[in-house]
């Protein structure tokens, strides 16, 4: 029997199908081991050694692939065809040799572009050996993403309170959107003037024309800049007298893009589906892995994870085939279409995104996929067809008419396009992304016109001036960013998704209206690494480190010594910023966030004065929860306003809140209700001082709309709506920081707009909580979908849970929601347990650690009377977050130092690593 590894579950069943009883397919789950979260996990002062770790479910799995093996006559290594693909086997491999379950039995590695019945069959008759470059550069690109940050990210915890981590490729894309949010900031709209005319030929057909040149002078975009202007060349136009000067019709080729790569796919599916990257990847990944087809289980596309755009030449002709098949013999071109990546890091050896079979059309298989594998199967089928399909023949015609009033001249030009043969077209219409702009003229070219005629008169219907203004450059979407990305060569494009869901999962950036805005906390981690680490986060660096770790793949360069030359300088630069004071700190970012901190006023004063006190100046200041901006003053003066906070952007500055806005006077106290900017938001007081009472304004309601009859209903929260007719207690409508609530005996129950909380009756009420207590009644505790294993510091076990608001992680009575789009039966012991500290770190919670234990001494040195020396526990830390997009979130109690001592022992299995040929023993027990 030959044992074959895999990643996946759903893979290793349907490969098993394929490859017969002689053969056993099981499944490693993804990554079976990785560098610990806490310090020393590499060692640069140990030639960059690195320990890792074995989580329990790794463990257990790892066991059961052990015992097959020593059943098996040899082990065939069958992971993804990639870098990672190759590290997974590289891993395994490792521990079943520290097993000595290999013994002098065969290894081989073998990869599969498709999992089709052919593609397996032909890998398993083709197999190689691990290829050491793609090892070592896995290898580099895990110490860097480690060191940078376990590095950096202590560095920010010190110095910007708030802020989570950095990362090496994180960082640079954060960047990005930062730098996009500036040039917005800065952006100045400029004025111009637009002048058309609608005209008629002699037949009385209509059509549009746009004015190029007056009295000469070639007319840009910008060069009718004023209304003055625009008027005197409309009345030169509404008195002159139109011909036709030209008529040029060009026919043109309009050739087919390549088939998909897998940022490409992301763009498209993004603009023409509306998926997000991950969802994309997530989606693929299913077709990938096969599906139920007519009784049999088989993968629908090639591996989704590849930067190549040229295809398997029998997959041309397969889809040369159907082209003449689905849509006719002259929409096959005369040659097969060949395409090459013009990406400079590209994996020439892996195939572009296509299906495996062109014969299975969207509408056959349509019936046996969801929704969004339906459309995501379509969107590939098609575009792929469409790369090997004849040209369009697209006629381009040009009108070029004169217009002459005295001695003044013009000439408007009109333009449109006809196809003549759709070609490709038929098949796929290329996508333009929301981030790009529109090639002036594009519009005009896709119009039909009439026939016109050259030397015929030209009536005029209308002269028309119409005044615009430039727009400053637009947010990044999911879809523009990797674009861009991978234009500078930042990343992997296997790896843009989960770079974007961290980003996201962190709360640098938001994505509202599929628009990537960056948080203010972004912005602040930016502008600190702008200028503390500027090499580290600049576009070209961060590029040529991609391209060293590919000559590295490629076998051209030594993998350490990329490490060495980027840790000299690196670790230097972090022992520089030791003796950084936070007043530096905020005194760059003072300057480097201006326009996000201290907006320009409306009436020209200086933006930094205090507007409460007569001589303080607004600056940046830390806080427990992160930045905001303060007055000089303090604490004479205790003025604060929220860092870019949404109340700005929704108007609050025009409801005068840079100082308190009297509302009224409460009709019990007496007291002045006033409406207030916090460090939080917009906020209504009563009265003043440390027992003053505070409400916050509920989401929706804008400082500029509250009325003094809206601030007293909040400040008079909660609402005593009555009393229980069963238990004769209060019931209480409030609002909380989970929404809208009704109280009653110590239990809440969730009311569904803020409106409710002011107007709902007793019995209504009664109902709600009513409701509320079947509800759980019935439900009870949500039974565990997994034991994943232990907590470290609070103890007790993990489970997942699928919740009313989704599934979440729990120990004890902590609960973390997983995040956006994350799979509950993925959910690893390391992500969970980074879940749980992160949410009670939030609530405040602290671990009920038990107390260290005394080993037993010895029965030996009990016997002679000797005093057994007492065993010390070893501290036990969260284990590490898997890498995700080349990034590795710490803990926040690893604070790891440049040159670290060896890490402690870990309380899983722990291998030190020094080279992939050359492994040491696992260190006794």
């Amino acid at each position: 029997m030959d044992l074959v590894i895999v990643e996946s579950p759903a893979k290793a069943k349907t490969i098993n199908k394929y490859l017969g009883s002689n053969f056993k397919v099981l499944a490693s789950y993804g990554h079976v081991r990785d560098l610990p979260a806490k310090d020393g996990s590499v060692l640069p002062d140990d030639d960059f050694s690195m320990s890792w770790d074995v989580d329990k479910a790794s463990q257990k799995r790892l066991t059961e692939i052990a015992q097959a093996m020593k059943g098996a006559d040899r082990l065939i290594l069958a992971t993804d065809p990639d870098r990672e693909g190759e590290a997974i086997s590289w891993h395994v491999l490792e521990v079943l040799r520290q097993k000595k379950v290999i013994g002098t039995k065969p290894v081989s590695r073998v990869v599969f572009n498709a999992i089709t019945k052919k593609s397996v069959l032909d890998a398993m008759a083709n197999p190689r050996q691990i290829d050491e470059p793609l090892v070592d550069a896995y290898l580099a690109r895990r110490a860097l993403d480690y060191l940078v940050g376990f590095t950096l990210s202590p560095v920010l915890w010190r110095k910007l309170p708030g802020t989570r981590s950095a990362g090496r490729v994180q960082s640079v894309a954060l960047r990005l959107v930062c730098d996009r949010e500036s040039e917005i900031e800065r952006f100045k709209p400029e004025e111009y003037w637009n002048i058309g005319a609608r005209l008629a030929t002699p037949r009385g057909d209509e059509f549009s024309a746009r004015l190029s040149v007056f009295d000469g002078d070639k007319i840009q975009r910008l060069t009718v800049s004023n209304g003055e202007r625009a008027e005197t060349i409309r009345a030169m136009l509404d008195g002159a007298s139109f011909k036709v000067a030209s008529v040029e019709a060009k026919p043109t080729k309009r050739n087919p893009g390549p088939p998909f790569t897998t940022s490409t796919l992301q763009q498209a599916a993004s603009a023409k589906l509306g998926f997000s990257a991950s969802r994309t990847m997530q989606v693929a990944q299913k077709l990938y892995e096969g599906m139920d087809i007519g009784g049999e289980t088989v993968g629908l596309i090639t591996y989704m994870r590849t930067d190549g755009v040229q295809i398997a030449p029998e997959a041309i002709e397969d889809a040369r085939a159907a082209i003449g098949t689905t849509f006719g013999a002259k929409y096959v071109p005369e040659k097969p279409r060949i395409y090459t990546s013009k990406a400079k890091n590209a994996q020439e050896a892996h195939e572009a995104i296509r299906p495996t079979s062109f014969a299975r059309l969207p509408k056959d298989v349509e019936q046996h996929l969801d929704r969004d594998q339906a459309r995501l199967y379509d969107l590939i089928w098609k575009r792929t067809i469409a790369s090997q399909m004849a040209s369009a023949d697209i006629e381009r015609t040009t009108v070029d008419i004169a217009a002459r009033n005295g001695d003044k001249s013009a000439t408007l030009r009109a333009t449109g396009s006809v196809v003549r043969f759709d070609g490709f077209l038929g098949a796929y219409v290329d996508h333009r992304d929301d981030g790009v702009v529109a090639v002036e003229g594009d519009d005009d070219d896709s119009a039909r016109l009439p026939l016109i005629e050259a030397n015929e008169t030209a009536e005029k219907r209308a002269i028309e001036a119409s005044q615009h203004f430039t727009e400053p450059p637009p947010r990044y979407s999911e879809s523009s960013l990797i674009k861009k990305m991978e234009e500078l060569g930042i990343g992997r494009p296997s790896t843009y998704a989960a770079t974007l869901q961290t980003l996201q999962d962190r709360e640098y950036i938001i994505n509202e209206n599929r628009r990537l805005i960056p948080d203010s906390k972004g912005r602040l981690v930016t502008a600190f690494l702008h200028n503390f680490f500027e090499k580290y986060v600049e576009y070209d660096f961060t590029a040529d480190l991609e391209q060293q770790l590919d000559r590295i793949s490629a076998g051209e360069l030594a993998w350490k010594d990329v490490l060495r030359e980027f840790w000299k300088d690196f670790s230097a630069q972090v022992d520089g910023t030791k003796e950084l004071r936070v007043t530096d700190v905020l005194d760059a970012l003072n300057i480097e966030l201006a326009p996000l901190a201290f907006p320009p006023k409306e009436d020209g004063t200086e933006p930094r004065a205090c507007p409460r006190c007569a001589n303080g100046q607004l600056s940046l200041k830390l806080g427990k929860f992160g930045a905001f901006v303060g007055c000089s003053n303090y604490p004479d003066c205790n003025f604060t306003r929220q860092l870019g906070s949404k109340m700005q952007a929704e108007g609050a500055g025009d409801a005068g809140l840079d100082e308190p806005k009297v509302m009224g006077d409460d009709p019990d106290s007496g007291e002045p209700i006033t409406l207030r900017s916090g460090r939080f938001g917009p906020y209504v007081q009563r009265g003043e001082g440390k027992e003053a009472k505070r409400s916050s304004l509920p989401k929706g309601w804008l400082p500029a709309e509250l009325d003094f009859e809206k601030a007293l209903q909040l400040i008079r929260l909660p609402r005593e709506v009555g009393l229980h007719p069963e238990t004769g207690k209060p019931i209480l409508a409030g609002l909380g920081r989970y929404g809208p609530f009704l109280q009653h005996d110590g239990a809440y129950a969730n009311l569904e707009t803020i409106e409710d909380v002011f107007t709902v009756g007793l019995n209504r009420a009664v109902t709600v909580i009513a409701e509320k207590k079947d509800r759980f009644a019935s439900r009870g505790t949500p039974a565990a979908l997994a034991t994943l294993g232990e907590h470290p510091d609070f103890g007790g076990p993990i489970t997942v849970r699928e919740g009313r608001f989704g599934p979440y992680v729990n120990v004890a009575k902590i609960n973390a929601t997983l995040p956006k789009g994350k799979d509950p039966a993925s959910v690893t012991l390391e992500e969970a347990i980074i879940l749980l500290n992160e949410r009670a770190e939030k609530a405040g919670k602290t671990p009920k650690k038990a107390p260290a234990k005394k080993a037993p001494a010895k029965k030996v040195a009990a016997e002679k009377g000797a005093k057994a020396p007492a065993k010390k526990a070893a501290a036990k830390k969260p284990a590490a977050k898997k890498a995700v997009d080349g990034e590795t979130k710490p803990s926040a109690r690893a604070v790891p130092k440049p040159a670290a001592a060896a890490p402690a022992k870990a309380p899983v299995v722990t291998t030190l690593i020094k080279a992939p040929k050359k492994v040491a023993k696992p260190a006794a027990e």
